[in-house]
């Protein structure tokens, strides 16, 4: 047989004197073979944080072993809803993420907010509000500066928008009630439910938080407009204006 034919029948594991199956690459790429395998035939409950921002970022990364950058996130950001949730900055000093890895990540928060919406879509809110509070801490327990949030609902007290009307500092946002009821009467909306968040962690209302829920409320109800609720997000709290009977 001749070398060249030796060469073209040869299986693909021998050549150069290297020995491995498609089912268990080389190196790091083994790693990523075992990780797929324990994911699809377990689930995601079966990885642990490191492992799952390993797979996140196996496409976005696709030349790297991305297990030390896995562990770098969970180093500086503390768990793998911190690190997919980081800002933008602080996610460019990761060695090795680069712009790739940020956007994946992205993805995922992205993905995760969807999800976590689509629970909420459709249905009366005020019958599902354990799904509503998770949303709601999903999309702003992180949050880094004040963002101010109305919640527009039917006459079936189902969510026909959710839409941030304000950004401020890290306390305090400008809020102005004419035009959340503006909004509410474009919508055609016949409730609401005032959300913002407290990036301090502490849920407790301020005094202006106050006085701005009975400003809204004030001008709402004007125009045949229930305030359901107001609620303030907190790190893993929140505090409900209407269950501490301040509405």
């Amino acid at each position: 047989m001749s070398r060249a034919k030796h060469f073209a029948e040869a299986p693909p594991g021998l050549l150069f004197g290297t020995a491995f199956s498609e089912a268990e690459p080389p190196g790091h790429a083994g790693h990523r073979a075992r990780m797929r395998a324990k994911l699809l035939n377990a689930g995601p409950d079966a990885l642990l944080d490191h492992e799952l921002l390993e797979m996140v970022l196996f496409l976005a990364l696709p030349r790297r072993d991305t297990k030390p950058i896995a562990r770098a996130l969970l180093t500086r950001f503390g768990s793998f809803a911190n690190a997919v949730s980081a800002p933008l900055t602080a996610l460019r000093e990761i060695e090795g993420l680069g712009d790739a890895g940020a956007a994946a990540l992205r993805v995922v928060q992205g993905a995760a907010l969807r999800l976590a919406r689509a629970e909420v879509m459709d249905r009366p809110v005020l019958n599902n509000w354990d799904r509503l509070l998770a949303y709601l801490a999903a999309a702003l327990s992180r949050e880094k500066v004040e963002q101010f949030r109305v919640l527009f609902l039917d006459t079936r007290n189902r969510l026909i928008a959710d839409e941030a009307q304000a950004r401020g500092t890290v306390n305090h946002t400008p809020v102005y009630p004419r035009e959340v009821v503006r909004r509410a009467l474009e919508l055609q909306a016949t409730a609401l439910i005032l959300v913002h968040n407290h990036p301090s962690g502490d849920p407790a209302p301020s005094r202006a938080d106050l006085d701005m829920t009975q400003e809204v409320k004030a001008a709402a109800s004007a125009l045949g407009i229930v305030l359901h609720d107001h609620l303030i997000v907190g790190n893993g709290r929140h505090f409900s204006f209407r269950r501490e009977g301040l509405l």
